[in-house]
């Protein structure tokens, strides 16, 4: 019976994480997810590896009401990049902010110097940055699973005086990329995955010491 289940939730999973495609926020309606499955979202992010437990990324949510405060971010951040940007560009800079049912931005904290004076493990950033990442792929997975459709957006506007004051971000803080979730009002194509031979290999054993002359 024990064999049997774990073979259960093992072709589950397969069929989960398999199943799994990024939906453009184009192609995103409403509604988003419910007060309970956004719980069940969240709480899937918590599950991710966190070496130190220093928890080393956050998720802010951008509400309906404040998406119009977003769109002056990200069109403010096209103006700094161009300032000959048209309106119609700076129009559709700012209309990227009302797409998504449910919006957050995720936001990762770097390595900040003497933070083990602090009490705060040192943990390298590349493994803070790994920590986010399983935490997201946690949360575009558990959304699969919910019926919902979701993916990533990033773009030069994260990295923007505007979008950094209006999400109030630390100085150790960077944004890492927005989430967008909602139900799917157009299937993308089905992507294919790329075979298990293009990314894996295994460690060839050491040449033989030749023996030196005597």
């Amino acid at each position: 019976m024990q064999d049997r289940t774990a073979s259960d939730h093992g072709h589950w999973a397969q069929a989960l994480i398999q199943g799994r495609h990024s939906t453009s926020p184009r192609r995103l309606c409403a509604p988003g997810p419910d007060a309970a499955q956004q719980q069940l979202i969240l709480a899937a992010a918590g599950a991710a590896p966190d070496h130190g437990r220093i928890l080393p990324w956050r998720l802010i949510e951008v509400p309906q009401g404040q998406r119009d405060q977003l769109g002056v971010a990200f069109a403010a951040a096209l103006l700094e990049r161009d300032p000959q940007a048209s309106a119609e560009q700076l129009a559709q800079a700012a209309d990227k902010a009302q797409r998504a049912p449910w919006l957050l931005l995720a936001l990762l904290r770097l390595n900040a110097a003497g933070a083990e004076v602090s009490g705060i493990p040192k943990i390298p950033d590349h493994e803070r940055l790994l920590s986010a990442g399983a935490a997201l792929q946690n949360m575009l997975l558990q959304a699969s699973a919910l019926g919902l459709g979701s993916s990533l957006t990033s773009g030069q506007a994260l990295q923007s005086a505007p979008l950094r004051h209006l999400f109030g971000l630390a100085d150790d803080e960077m944004a890492l990329c927005f989430v967008n979730i909602g139900h799917v009002v157009q299937p993308r194509a089905v992507r294919e995955r790329p075979s298990v031979d293009a990314y894996f290999s295994r460690l060839a054993p050491p040449p033989p010491v030749k023996a030196s002359a005597t």
